[in-house]
């Protein structure tokens, strides 16, 4: 998943946690919620 969420304008980094499930992305500027969501799909997960 983080080199899908990393393809995403404005992202500067990922931090995943698998135990827990969390997502925290770093960006320079505000970050399509939606491109977020098509990312994580793409790598074959679900947002919460």
């Amino acid at each position: 998943m983080t080199e899908e969420v990393q393809e995403i304008a404005g992202v500067e980094g990922i931090d995943v946690v698998l135990e827990t499930g969390s997502v925290t992305i770093t960006s320079s500027e505000p970050v399509d919620g939606a491109a977020v969501k098509a990312a994580v799909e793409e790598a074959g997960y679900q947002l919460a």
